[in-house]
């Protein structure tokens, strides 16, 4: 059965490729498996038939048969276990991808949203300016253990995997900040995730949403 996942309408990224979908697509586009989209408005994101869905209104969720999951983390991991491609069939390897999926979602992304997030919505408070260097420093610090881990190599751990697949992700969050630019490796890493086939036919099929959400209006 053909999966469907839920996606903006109007992305509040604007075709960036930075909305969480952007990480579902990329996951079936991965391992070959087609996949439909429902497009939700703000408004009908809290309304009850999505929230039956997704308890906190938030996008995407996946549905397929008599199954529906929320979380990118989740759904990821069932698409990965599902079909080849995303995880090593060598049970400890297997285990080592599932933590960097954990360590991208629960290490990584939080100081690198909570910055990006202060940006957004408190760059007006007088405490901002003392903040932000406390917030630069919490990122910097968590991408020089992820550089000093990575090395020299391609890849977390071995092959391309779900592993790595979420953790490019959070590291495109931080958009045009000059982070990167301190760990050349790092800025290589998320260049080979980005040149990879799949995640170009999936931003390719993410943006033209957005480019047709402004045709439309």
């Amino acid at each position: 059965m053909t999966p469907t996942i839920t996606a903006f309408r109007q992305s509040p990224d604007r075709g960036r490729g930075l909305a969480r979908d952007m990480r579902v697509r990329w996951a079936l586009q991965e391992v070959g498996q087609p996949y439909e989209v429902r497009l939700l408005t703000f408004a009908e994101m809290k309304q009850s038939a999505h929230l039956a869905l997704q308890p906190f209104g938030q996008i995407p969720t996946y549905e397929e048969g008599g199954l529906a999951l929320f979380e990118t983390g989740a759904i990821i991991l069932y698409i990965a276990e599902r079909h080849a491609g995303l995880l090593p069939t060598d049970a400890n390897a297997r285990a080592r991808a599932i933590a960097w999926m954990f360590a991208a979602l629960n290490t990584v992304e939080p100081p690198i949203l909570e910055r990006a997030y202060a940006g957004l919505f408190e760059s007006d408070k007088p405490w901002h300016v003392e903040r932000l260097p406390v917030l630069d420093s919490r990122v910097d610090a968590r991408l020089a253990d992820l550089s000093r881990h990575l090395g020299r190599a391609d890849w977390l751990d071995g092959d391309f995997s779900a592993g790595d697949l979420m953790m490019t992700s959070v590291l495109l969050r931080l958009g045009s900040a000059n982070f990167l630019e301190r760990h050349a490796n790092l800025k290589a890493y998320v260049a080979r995730a980005e040149a990879r086939p799949a995640y170009a036919r999936a931003f390719a099929d993410q943006l033209a949403v957005f480019s047709a959400s402004q045709t439309a209006s």
